[in-house]
Parts: C-alpha cells; sequence; structure tokens
C-alpha cells in the first residue's frame, strides 16, 4: 500500500507538506497546481510553490514531491515540463481534476474531462518532452457532470503515456460532496493497466478499508482528512483508530505558525490558523472551540497571546 497526500490549493503547501510528513506515514506529496498558460514559467516561480526541488524534490522528512502541472496549451504544457524536469523534479502530474470554476473557465482542470483527445494530447506531449526515469503522472474525476466519459478519459491517460492515475471519485458537478463514488474507480482498474490511486471522501481508518475494499485499489490518496487528522495517515498504516492527543497536535499547530512567520504576510498567517484550526474541528472539538476564539483575531499579538495561554 501507497498514501500520497494531496494538494489543497490555498493550504496544503510546501508548509504544511514538511509539516504532515514529518508526523509520517506518506510514501508520496503532490504540489500545490501551477497554472500554465502560453509561456515557459520562470525557474523562480517553479521554486516558489516547490521550494524542496532545492532538496533534490523531498520535503525535510525526505518524502519525494511531484510537480503538479495545470494548463491545456499542448506545446506550454510539454514545454513547462521539460524545463520542471530540469530543476530536478521527482515527478510530473498533470491537474484534470481542480474543479474551481475560475480554472474551469479557462480551460484547466476538470474541464478537459469534456475532450479526452485533448487530455491524451497533452499526456503524451509531455510524455515525450520529459526523460524516461522521471514518473509522469495525472489527476481526474470521474466525469464534468456526469460519468459517461470517465472510462474513456482513463484510457485516454494511459494510452498517452501515463504511468499512473489518480482518480477522485466524484464529478466536477458532484464537488466535494458526499459520497464518492468508489465503485467507479474498481471500473476504472478493470479498464486500464496503469497503477490507480483511489481519492476521495477517506476521513477516516474506517473510510479507507472500506475505499480500498470497494474500489479494488491498494494505493490511495488523503487530502482534506489529512488536514483534519494530522497523524491519518500513520493511523491508516498501522491499522489503529487512536489519532494524536490535542496537547500534541496543538504543538503541531504551533509549529506549523513558526514555519509561516519565516516568509508569510501578517494577514495570511492568521487566516492560515483559522483554517486549518476549522479543518481540525471535524476531529478535536477542542479545536473547535480555539477555532471560535482565534476567529475574531485581527492583530498577531493576539494570536502570541493564544499560543502562550492555551
Amino acid at each position: 500500500m501507497r498514501i500520497l497526500l494531496a494538494p489543497m490549493e490555498g493550504l496544503l503547501d510546501y508548509r504544511l507538506r514538511d509539516t504532515l510528513t514529518k508526523i509520517g506515514g506518506y510514501d508520496e506529496c503532490v504540489s500545490e497546481f501551477i497554472r500554465v498558460n502560453d509561456t515557459l514559467l520562470p525557474a523562480h516561480r517553479i521554486y516558489r510553490f516547490v521550494p524542496e526541488l532545492h532538496q533534490n524534490s523531498r520535503t525535510m522528512a525526505g518524502i519525494p514531491v511531484k510537480v503538479q502541472l495545470l494548463g491545456s496549451d499542448i506545446n506550454c504544457m510539454a514545454e513547462n515540463a521539460s524545463m520542471v524536469a530540469s530543476l530536478g523534479a521527482y515527478g510530473i502530474d498533470l491537474n484534470f481534476g481542480c474543479p474551481a470554476p475560475t480554472v474551469n473557465r479557462n480551460r484547466g482542470g476538470a474541464a478537459l474531462l469534456k475532450e479526452p483527445d485533448l487530455m491524451y494530447s497533452i499526456v503524451k506531449s509531455v510524455r515525450s518532452a520529459v526523460p524516461s526515469h522521471i514518473p509522469v503522472t495525472a489527476k481526474m474525476r470521474l466525469g464534468f457532470d456526469s460519468t459517461e466519459q470517465a472510462l474513456v478519459c482513463a484510457k485516454a491517460l494511459e494510452d498517452g503515456g501515463a504511468n499512473e492515475i489518480v482518480v477522485h471519485a466524484r464529478t466536477k458537478t458532484d464537488g466535494y460532496k458526499p459520497p464518492a463514488y468508489w465503485e467507479w474507480i474498481h471500473k476504472i482498474i478493470e479498464t486500464v493497466k496503469i497503477p490507480v490511486v483511489a481519492n476521495g471522501e477517506i476521513w477516516t481508518v474506517t473510510d479507507a478499508i472500506r475505499c480500498m475494499e470497494i474500489s479494488g485499489c491498494e494505493n490511495i490518496m488523503i487530502g482534506r482528512g489529512a488536514v483534519a487528522n494530522p497523524s491519518l495517515a500513520l493511523m491508516i498504516r498501522k491499522k489503529q483508530q487512536d489519532p494524536h492527543s490535542w496537547n500534541d497536535t496543538k504543538g503541531i499547530l504551533r509549529s506549523y505558525w513558526e514555519k509561516l512567520e519565516l516568509d508569510m504576510d501578517t494577514t495570511s498567517r492568521g487566516g492560515r490558523i483559522k483554517q486549518w484550526l476549522h479543518y481540525l474541528s471535524r476531529q478535536y472539538f477542542e479545536a473547535e472551540r480555539d477555532f471560535e476564539i482565534v476567529k475574531r483575531f485581527r492583530k498577531l499579538d493576539e494570536f502570541e497571546t493564544y499560543w502562550m495561554e492555551t
């Protein structure tokens, strides 16, 4: 079994990757998507999203990080993938799953699920541009507004040369509303010969076990569940039901705050802590209490007092 840490736009960035992979249980991470339009991106922009490239494309805990690209221009995707590979990327991941309306309106993410031929061409072009020892993988949903072309899209990715597919078991229209349709992942596994990773609605050890049983998938990717319960990957790997205590989790939260202090502006810092506490409240009642306290904070010294008093 492999456990992958998913990207989450605006939250699960390199700082949180570092924090969560230090806790343990992960085999691999994927970066937040880097949008590709019609130009070759400068290296400094890639490094801004994936500073792990400076350390052999690994987090401080040694977990490899794939760089995720999002776009619809076949040639530009290939050129940027080649450049990212030259920076020492562990792997290239292609985003065909983002449901954000602003992304979809610009022919990106899940919008491409309506164009499996284009998906094929993008993967084929990227695979040709990237050295063979660097994996090219893709993430998809079950479709845009229906599952009608789910198997066609998965086959297009395989035929284009993808080494692996991560399947978020919902359509774009489903968004993040439960349930996740894990049985569709099983259909995809029966259609393609490359490895498939199951993703979507894995919040607990029980969810992970059920997902693997229903999908027939040995490998899983977790995102929101990992943010809500930082010890989830370890719990799944060890098949245990006890998460870290709230005191331990509060220490992890404080460590994350210290990372934010290094290079994030003051307003965004507070927002990230509020955002993470909101997710943690799903697992810890104490987090819900603390969220109610900090959501009113407007000044950094209020956060500093909070860390010292709680």
